[in-house]
């Protein structure tokens, strides 16, 4: 992966136990988008879920479609519980978009072109990560964004409105900071149980935490 998009704007870098860590660069990159922090209308940002809202346990994930941690995350660990306690109802999956550069907001954006299809459209792009980010060009990242998209069953027009939506795009930056600072998240993936919060984890990791919050 280029350097340059896995740090961007406002950055990351890898670091030892299997996340990134936030950080600020000047990478020569002009800002994303010219978005700023406190503007827009994070209130309108829909929460993305899966699982019963009364289930007794909640899983919340802070991710990058960008981070590779992420991407192996959600291609092993994730996949299987979404399997096991996702669709069979026993736990609630809520999954937050962390922005460390502008792909991974260009990517949430599609993914969020048809909310309903966000989590097959997020399966996707993780599982092909490093082919459409793999150039480092803003113009062929830009495309291949949207034949995922295609894909997926959006239209052009679809793709042509969400990606030029500056507005949204306040929005979702501005509802990416207000959720990294109240929840205190600095990495990726961050994970939170029923609130208390946790760094990347194997699947089995994660399933014994999860069987002991459901007993």
């Amino acid at each position: 992966m280029d350097r340059r998009f896995a740090l961007g704007v406002i950055g990351a870098a890898a670091v030892a136990g299997g996340a990134w860590t936030l950080t600020r660069r000047d990478d020569g990159f002009p800002p994303m988008a010219a978005l700023a922090e406190g503007s827009g209308d994070a209130a309108s940002v829909m929460e993305m879920t899966m699982g019963p809202e009364d289930a007794k346990v909640t899983l919340m994930e802070y991710a990058s479609f960008t981070c590779p941690h992420c991407a192996n995350f959600h291609n092993g660990p994730l996949k299987k519980i979404k399997d096991e306690y996702v669709k069979s109802g026993k736990i609630r999956f809520v999954y937050r978009d962390v922005y460390f550069d502008r792909p991974g907001l260009w990517a949430s954006m599609v993914a969020r072109c048809d909310e309903a299809k966000f989590f097959g459209i997020s399966d996707l792009l993780y599982a092909d990560q490093k082919a459409w980010i793999g150039s480092g060009d803003p113009t062929v990242i830009a495309e291949n964004l949207r034949k995922i998209g295609r894909i997926a069953g959006l239209t052009d027009d679809q793709l042509d409105t969400c990606l030029s939506d500056g507005e949204k795009a306040q929005s979702l930056y501005t509802w990416y900071q207000d959720n990294m600072k109240a929840d205190d998240v600095d990495s990726t993936p961050t994970l939170f149980i029923n609130g208390k919060k946790y760094s990347n984890m194997s699947y089995e990791e994660l399933k014994a935490l999860l069987d002991e919050a459901l007993a």
